[in-house]
Parts: C-alpha cells; sequence; structure tokens
C-alpha cells in the first residue's frame, strides 16, 4: 500500500543514469549490476516481479550496443527469465524490447527489455475499462527476494 499511496507520475527525461549513478541499488530498485548492464524492477509495473535489463550506457538502438554489452544485455534477459522462474513461479512470460517512440519506447534514448511474469488469469477487466493495474506485492519486498536470487 506504500508504494501505490506514494506512486507518482513518470518523470520526464530519463531516469536510468541518474538510478544507476545513484549507488542505492534498494532505493532505485536495481537487483543486478553486471560488467556493462544491469536489470531494475520496474517502478510501474505491468504485473508483480516486472523486469527491466539495460545497458550501463544510453543507447537507442540494439545495433549501437557493442559486442560485449550485446552478449551481456541477452544473457541477463534469460537470467532474468530463470530468477523469476525460481523465486515467483509464473506460468508463464512476455519479454520484449520496444525500440522508438511509437513503438511504445517510453524513453526510447535508453534500450531496454521487458522482463514480465505472467500467470494464468492474471488481468482482468480492470487494466482494459479503468486503466488500473492491480499490484498485490510491494516492490520494497520483492526487491529483497529478487536481489538475493541474482
Amino acid at each position: 500500500m506504500r508504494y501505490i499511496e506514494s506512486r507518482k507520475k513518470p518523470a520526464a527525461g530519463n531516469p536510468f543514469p541518474e538510478l544507476l549513478a545513484a549507488q542505492d541499488d534498494r532505493s532505485s530498485l536495481i537487483v543486478h549490476r553486471g560488467k556493462t548492464c544491469f536489470i531494475l524492477l520496474n517502478n510501474f509495473p505491468y504485473n508483480p516481479g516486472h523486469l527491466m535489463v539495460l545497458p550501463n550506457r544510453e543507447v537507442a538502438e540494439l545495433a549501437d550496443l557493442t559486442p560485449d554489452e550485446r552478449a551481456e544485455f541477452l544473457e541477463l534477459v534469460i537470467r532474468s527469465q530463470k530468477v523469476l522462474q525460481q523465486t515467483m513461479r509464473p506460468s508463464g512470460f512476455n519479454i520484449g524490447i520496444n525500440v522508438g517512440k511509437t513503438a511504445g519506447a517510453g524513453i526510447p534514448q535508453h534500450l531496454h527489455a521487458h522482463v514480465v511474469p505472467r500467470w494464468e488469469g492474471d488481468h482482468n477487466f480492470m487494466p482494459v475499462t479503468a486503466e488500473t493495474h492491480i499490484l498485490p506485492q510491494a516492490l520494497e519486498e520483492l526487491w529483497e527476494k529478487l536481489h538475493a536470487a541474482f
């Protein structure tokens, strides 16, 4: 409830470099830091456990990633799925990358992959008719669980 009551609209610009530089992974919701990429809980999740994998530097296109970044980016997407499977036991996943504003990238200058756990019947009329999402787990509690698993 603390999360729901304090929820704010996303700020304009790109928060990712600021989150990475803060060095406070708990408040930034960063569950894992790699050499060139990192993983964080989405502050505006579609479902509990919604993770995002990002390169450390601002990159808009997959083709702009270095070979090392490409390898780690994909490895962290796979690792995210494995950790979520072990810790949350979802029935399936939505994994995707939106490239460009028209494709739905909210922050088009910073490429990121979404790893969203799914369960049978996890969506009902609320997100469709009322643009309201049901969040049964607090982000702070989930951060503890996922950070320990990574």
